[in-house]
């Protein structure tokens, strides 16, 4: 069982840094710099927070490299509860980090645009702001796909949170509902066009929240406490 609480808490401290970088990158500085309805003000914020911009990529990196090694450590706590769930878990997390990487070429494309390199001198101001905001629009759309899988991976996590004897089953319900929140979120902005006007849209996604920072919480701070494991 020590050993287990050992690899609850380093589970937990992964999560963390998934979750803090995950805010970071994708909703703090976002909030900061881009204005979807105003090219030239969203182009002027990036130009003049660079740094900040830079600093969400690399919080970027790091988020997805937390969650590479996320899911290895929940799978040598939870495999116990049930193999083949456990391994289910593993393959469709890791999916979602080549395609969070790759996503990642726009933001870069973004800076080489406020950079100003010479080959670019011959687009005028406008068109700079114009392929911005082509380039960020890209990369939202590139995060619903890696989104797909941001969800499935929750249904299995939260069957074996459920299942596992240690940790809450009110987390593992959070987790599998926040799965078909995610699901739904990326199908709905796929098939609307104006589903972020929905007020649906704002809350759709507040299962899988709560399941997961109530699940990197209780790993952190409480760990597996002195429980048998469930096996099914």
């Amino acid at each position: 069982m020590n050993t287990h609480r050992k690899t609850a808490r380093l589970a937990g401290f992964l999560y963390l840094i998934v979750v803090l970088t995950g805010f970071f990158s994708l909703m703090y500085v976002p909030s900061k710099l881009i204005v979807w309805e105003n090219p030239a003000l969203t182009f002027q914020n990036i130009s003049s927070s660079v740094q900040l911009f830079r600093l969400s990529i690399v919080s970027s990196m790091i988020c997805y490299i937390a969650f590479t090694l996320l899911p290895l450590a929940l799978y040598q706590l939870l495999k116990e509860v049930n193999g083949s769930y456990a391994k289910l878990m593993v393959i469709l997390a890791l999916i979602s980090v080549p395609i969070s990487f790759i996503n990642l070429q726009s933001k870069f494309s973004v800076l080489t645009l406020i950079e100003g390199a010479d080959y670019l001198k011959v687009l005028d101001i406008k068109q700079l702001q114009a392929q911005m905001m082509l380039l960020l629009s890209n990369y939202n759309k590139g995060l619903l796909i890696a989104q797909v899988f941001w969800g499935l991976w929750l249904f299995p996590f939260g069957y074996l949170v459920c299942k596992s004897g240690f940790l809450p089953k009110i987390l593992g319900i959070f987790l599998m509902m926040g799965c078909f929140g995610y699901l739904l979120n990326v199908f709905g902005r796929t098939v609307f066009s104006h589903f972020s006007d929905y007020a649906l849209s704002n809350y759709i996604t507040l299962p899988a929240t709560i399941g997961e920072i109530g699940t990197c919480l209780w790993l952190l701070l409480v760990g597996v406490q002195n429980k048998k494991v469930n096996q099914n």
